[in-house]
């Protein structure tokens, strides 16, 4: 049953009718626990929140696939807007985007000018950008792309998934570029000629890419929402006596926020990745398909209205 759940979740988050339905009618349905509103005026008073629980965030202005270059150069302006209000309001935040809102799916030199615009604001407003990791097919591009703007820009940092077999070669091969990475699972559904198809697999894998980043001696932020992960994590900073400022966990916003709290009272940073905009189907349909629980949430939520 849950296999089939997450399934059919990951189905409808490339649906395109429903994406269109879903920016029509709003953040409905329980996506709101998970979507920090529509705008950026909005969303700046979640970060404050989080910010006055001692949380760090990264902002993610929902939005991917975009198929025309004013669109993703509208997009662009959107991030732009978003670190003008996090510098102006001194927002403890950083902005996580996805190539593919920026034109990926165009071509390199349309997804190169609008990351430079976002970069070069970024730096004036030394403002932390990261480049969010996508599914396999773009993969390669994707760190192409990150590797020409690391040379051009130290604020800027990428994603990498544990459950990809190429991972513990890419890990091997940032190095070089002194890369400030995400670790992840991964959210995708990818072909298990490309990903480990066992949890199993891919959590000991996870756990592989998490040492080796933190004794490359590079920035390494642990997303994670697995105690297992957590706890692996805790460990090795304390056998190898790596430095708390090495290092952050990382969580979503609406997701065992008690953990979070918990993880800031132990002394770690912890960062909250908030997503806002109107196009959030697809990102909420995979919320849905990571966790069970979160569907429970939301039908008790219906009843409830």
């Amino acid at each position: 049953m849950e296999k089939l759940l997450r399934n059919s979740f990951m189905f409808l988050s490339k649906n395109k009718m429903m994406t269109k339905l879903a920016k029509k009618y709003g953040l409905r349905f329980g996506a709101a626990r998970f979507v920090a509103g529509n705008t950026i005026d909005v969303a700046k008073d979640v970060i404050k929140q989080l910010n006055n629980k001692g949380l760090d965030v990264t902002l993610d202005y929902l939005g991917e696939f975009n198929t025309d270059a004013n669109e993703a150069a509208e997009a662009a302006d959107h991030c732009i807007k978003a670190i003008e209000v996090i510098g102006r309001e001194r927002l403890k935040s950083q902005i996580s985007i996805k190539l593919t809102s920026m034109g990926l799916d165009i071509s390199d030199d349309v997804v190169l000018e609008n990351m430079r615009r976002i970069l070069a604001k970024a730096k004036d407003l030394r403002v932390f950008i990261t480049i969010d990791m996508e599914d396999y097919s773009r993969c390669e591009r994707t760190l192409k792309i990150y590797k020409q703007l690391k040379s051009e820009y130290d604020n800027v940092g990428t994603v990498l998934q544990a459950y990809l077999y190429r991972t513990v070669k890419d890990v091997e091969d940032l190095g070089a570029y002194q890369a400030n990475l995400r670790l992840v699972k991964g959210a995708y559904k990818e072909s298990a000629n490309v990903a480990y198809p066992d949890k199993k697999d891919v959590d000991q894998n996870f756990k592989k890419i998490i040492k080796m980043h933190l004794l490359n001696g590079h920035y390494t932020a642990i997303a994670t929402h697995d105690d297992q992960i957590i706890e692996y994590t805790k460990q090795i900073v304390n056998k190898y006596k790596i430095p708390k400022t090495q290092f952050e966990f990382q969580m979503l916003y609406g997701i065992r926020p008690e953990k979070q709290l918990d993880i800031v009272h132990e002394g770690y940073k912890m960062r909250v990745y908030v997503p806002y905009g109107t196009d959030w189907f697809g990102y909420f349909m995979r919320r849905l398909a990571e966790r069970p629980a979160n569907v429970a949430f939301v039908l008790k939520g219906l009843i409830k209205r």
